[in-house]
């Protein structure tokens, strides 16, 4: 227990970045992955809402709130694809964690970097009960700032090791060869979404416009793939031809959310969908067959996060990454908090 009541834990960028590096990135994907298949597994233990959403011309900014009965948790995250025109992140994030009796926040921590790796751990936590057994090789459509944490977590949890990178900005492509290099992969940057799509058993579409594109036709996809759709995640936006909707077994979160975000805003209100948290669970089964496409369309959703939280707030108590946060309010006695303040007003040096 944390006997300064006003301090909350603080995890800036540059400790989350020093935690994921101390603890190693495929680990930490890894151990995430492990979190939130666990917290799948209990899935309906959560409060469970579709995020709340502010919708502009130039972007998303949203909500996205749960708890377990115990601990509540809340993420802030924007969506704004024209910020890299600007020089800022399309993605940017914070996090809370709080104690439900007392309603006290214990975690407070960035989650711009913890997003693309819990967004990348998700994918593969999914992939590991729906992509075709023993998979290898892997095609990446959009190499922007989420295709690295894609690929690290694929080969953390599948043993991917063949990328086929494919980005209408040929240097997003190159970024992406460079980081990975010396990491276990063989990279080929191809000229064309048909030419990466060549001999891999899963493919990512992880693109950023917010618009409804069609970065996979129908032709394009073959029998037995795993697709990993995860740029499609707000009204308006999607990846994928609706066509190919209707010949994959399709995989959810939360289906009340992915309904409005997801590819399925494409399909009628009630086309029948598979929520994953049953698969984790062993309620339902994944993939059945090996001509069978499978179809994760991922949104994102707030018990991920919770997870991606939980896991952060134990690994900080263990390594010290963090600051204190002087955030709360703590008067001697709870009902004077006006007194609080003139006691302040009347210390020296109190501005």
């Amino acid at each position: 227990m944390n006997l300064k009541l006003n301090v909350v834990p603080f995890v800036s960028v540059d400790n989350m970045m020093k935690l994921v590096l101390t603890i190693g990135v495929e680990r930490f994907l890894l151990e995430l992955a492990e979190c939130i298949e666990a917290d799948f597994r209990r899935w309906e233990s959560f409060d469970k809402t579709p995020r709340v959403a502010s919708h502009s011309r130039e972007g998303v900014i949203e909500l996205m709130p749960t708890s377990d009965g115990e601990v509540y948790g809340f993420k802030y995250v924007n969506g704004h694809p024209k910020n890299t025109r600007e020089g800022r992140q399309t993605v940017t994030a914070f996090g809370v964690l709080a104690d439900v009796a007392t309603g006290y926040p214990v975690l407070l921590t960035e989650m711009t970097i913890l997003t693309a790796l819990r967004t990348a751990a998700t994918s593969a936590v999914a992939a590991k009960h729906l992509a075709p057994k023993g998979a290898r090789a892997m095609a990446i459509i959009g190499n922007g700032a989420q295709a690295e944490f894609q690929a690290l977590a694929f080969k953390a949890l599948l043993g991917i090791d063949t990328l086929r990178l494919y980005d209408i900005d040929r240097s997003a492509s190159a970024k992406c060869v460079r980081n990975l290099a010396g990491l276990g992969f063989s990279i080929t940057v191809c000229n064309s979404i048909e030419g990466a799509m060549e001999g891999v058993q899963i493919v990512t579409t992880v693109t950023a416009d917010k618009q409804n594109a069609t970065i996979l036709t129908d032709n394009m996809v073959g029998s037995g793939l795993h697709i990993n759709a995860v740029g499609g995640d707000c009204p308006g936006k999607t990846e994928l031809h609706a066509d190919i909707l209707k010949r994959s077994d399709i995989f959810v979160e939360y289906p009340p959310q992915t309904r409005i975000e997801g590819e399925i805003q494409q399909l009628p209100p009630d086309y029948p969908v598979n929520e994953l948290w049953r698969v984790i669970a062993g309620h339902e089964p994944g993939r059945t067959g090996d001509r069978q496409i499978t179809l994760f369309d991922s949104v994102g959703f707030a018990i991920e996060d919770f997870s991606a939280l939980r896991y952060v707030k134990r690994q900080i108590e263990q390594t010290g990454l963090s600051d204190e946060l002087d955030l709360l309010a703590d008067p001697d006695e709870p009902r004077d908090l006006f007194g609080m303040l003139l006691r302040a007003a009347a210390t020296p040096n109190a501005a």
